[in-house]
């Protein structure tokens, strides 16, 4: 994949690098991360004119994508992604000069537990502050492994981080268990605070009590309504007693109330000492002190002999007494509501002001959710209302389930080698459909040259033929010379054979060549029969020619007369040089 994949837009060289030509580029990575810069190593190749390699290209490229995606899907603090994401020079040096054996389990370990950090928030404090330095650690340890150009400085960083991690882990479970008792008793004290308050609220608001009732309701029978939440929940039995107690205690002391039935009142007033007592032994469990009831007590008589006690109102403004009526409509929750949650982190705010909680646990009893920073300090309480009305307006935002390096690197590095793959299958069938193409463009050229020598061969063979035609016309127009011209040296020759008269001589030429010419004298000519004889100049050898003989012989030169003119002669000669030209 490193050296087969192809990414548009990357600065690749324009053909193959020689190994030895290839240039050094990590003292440029250790310079960027020593100057802790904020760039993609890309984005590094492209600033410097430097022709990097093939394979260094990718690896920047790799490097580039794994950080992004890994930081994306990590859901850590923005500060610590800047710092994490400057990994990716180191990260393209080991995969450039490592290649698969970039990483090894333990820094694959360490990168996978930066989960542990995804609730720290920049807020200043000490414990933020010593996250800040263990990274400050770790700038020195990777540049230590760019000089040593080894693995073991950030190996050796990454194995005291695990160490430490595993000895806080320790110490946190204990923290965590401790802070869950704690505030699991607290919720319950606090349900019991604040159920009583709305009890006693909600009986004495607006109401005018003789004094007695309204000290021992605040006082005494304010712990008692606690107490029987504490001990049995709002909804059990001893709580509706001390509540149903709180309200005939107002009921008989206000006389606008109770002075309207006055036989009931005879009965609550008969009663409720009684009543105040079992109930105070069930929930205090000891008895009622006598010095706590005897005030009620003369109250209670002296409402039923008719009188009516002085009146005040039972909660003045400036008692300071709060209560919140809510606590006793409080909806249950179920397990499945709140579980999903639980274990969470969640984030308010955006950017370098977010502020991160981990939902720890949902306190049932007072429907509170408790938040922490993830190792078991307690950052506060919330109601489960509040957290609700949070989440559905996005001021409370939900941290998405990390994704461990590991599984970043594996699915990353396999969408890229599929995409190399599709990449080498294109390259291959592009060279196919360009060696398909030469052949075309071979088999069209091979054609059109075919085509080319068959016309060429065809201009050349009519040619030929033109050039046959035409001399075949030379030729005929030669034979017709010749034809007339043998005419004319027939016509000439036949005048020449009739001018021979009796006694005129002819040269007649050797049958061979070493032959003497043959002189000859016209003995006889015979008119009828157009014959002509000839003799020696001894009378002997006689030869007879037909007179068409002596023409063809005059003609051919085979037979020449003597004693003819010289201009007859010149004309003669003439024309048969033409002849013997034109065979020629």
């Amino acid at each position: 994949m490193l050296t087969g994949i192809r990414v548009p837009d990357l600065p690749y060289p324009s053909g193959k690098t020689a190994p030895e030509s290839v240039p050094d580029w990590r003292p440029l990575l250790l310079s960027c991360w020593s100057e802790q810069r904020d760039e993609r190593v890309t984005q590094v190749l492209r600033s410097v004119q430097i022709q990097w390699s093939v394979r260094q290209v990718n690896a920047a490229y790799l490097s580039d994508r794994i950080m992004d995606v890994f930081l994306k899907t990590s859901g850590l603090h923005t500060s610590l992604i800047s710092r994490i994401a400057r990994l990716r020079f180191w990260l393209a040096w080991q995969l450039d000069s490592a290649g698969d054996n970039a990483f090894s389990e333990l820094i694959l370990s360490w990168l996978d537990h930066l989960q542990e950090w995804r609730g720290w928030s920049d807020t200043g404090g000490r414990s933020s502050r010593v996250l800040l330095e263990q990274l400050d650690s770790l700038v020195i340890a990777v540049a230590g492994s760019f000089e040593s150009e080894t693995m073991a400085p950030l190996e050796d960083y990454c194995r005291q981080w695990l160490e430490d991690a595993d000895k806080r882990e320790s110490q946190v479970g204990r923290l965590r268990e401790r802070l869950r008792e704690t505030e699991q008793g607290a919720s319950r004290q606090r349900l019991a605070e604040q159920v009583a308050r709305a009890f006693v609220g909600r009986a004495l608001t607006g109401r005018h009590l003789p004094p007695v009732i309204s000290r021992f309701v605040m006082n005494d029978w304010f712990k008692v309504i606690k107490q029987s939440v504490l001990a049995e929940g709002v909804d059990s039995e001893l709580c509706r007693h001390a509540n149903k107690i709180l309200e005939w205690l107002v009921w008989a002391g206000d006389p606008q109330l109770s002075d309207q039935d006055r036989n009931r009142l005879y009965q609550v007033g008969e009663q409720l000492g009684d009543r105040i007592q079992d109930v105070w032994r069930r929930t205090l469990g000891q008895e009622m002190p006598a010095s706590a009831g005897e005030g009620i007590q003369a109250v209670m008589v002296a409402r039923i002999r008719g009188e009516t006690p002085e009146l005040t109102l039972a909660l003045p403004p400036d008692s300071g007494f709060t209560w919140d009526n809510r606590w006793l409509a409080l909806d249950p929750i179920t397990p499945s509501d709140y579980e999903r949650h639980i274990g969470r982190w969640f984030v308010e705010g955006e950017g370098a002001k977010e502020q991160r909680r981990y939902f720890f646990l949902l306190l049932e009893d007072s429907q509170e959710v408790l938040w922490t920073n993830g190792v078991g300090v307690k950052l506060g309480l919330q109601a489960w209302s509040d957290f609700k009305t949070g989440l559905g307006a996005q001021a409370l935002r939900g941290l998405p389930e990390p994704t461990p390096f590991g599984e970043v690197l594996t699915e990353t590095v396999t969408l890229l080698s599929n995409v190399c793959k599709k990449q080498q299958q294109q390259r291959e069938l592009a060279a196919r459909e360009a060696r398909a193409k030469a052949e075309a463009l071979r088999r069209e050229k091979e054609e059109a040259e075919r085509r080319r020598q068959e016309e060429e061969a065809a201009r050349r063979l009519e040619a030929e033929q033109q050039k046959a035609v035409e001399e075949q016309q030379r030729l005929a127009d030669e034979k017709a010379e010749q034809v007339r011209l043998r005419k004319e040296a027939e016509a000439i020759a036949s005048r020449q054979v009739e001018g021979i008269a009796l006694g005129g001589w002819i040269v007649v030429a050797p049958d061979q060549e070493e032959g003497e010419p043959q002189r000859l004298k016209l003995a006889v000519k015979i008119a009828a029969s157009r014959k002509f004889v000839f003799v020696d100049r001894l009378g002997l050898n006689r030869r007879q020619f037909i007179d068409d003989e002596l023409v063809n012989g005059i003609v051919e030169g085979t037979i020449r007369v003597l004693g003819s003119s010289a201009e007859f002669d010149d004309t003669l000669s003439r024309v048969v040089g033409r002849i013997r030209v034109g065979r020629n």
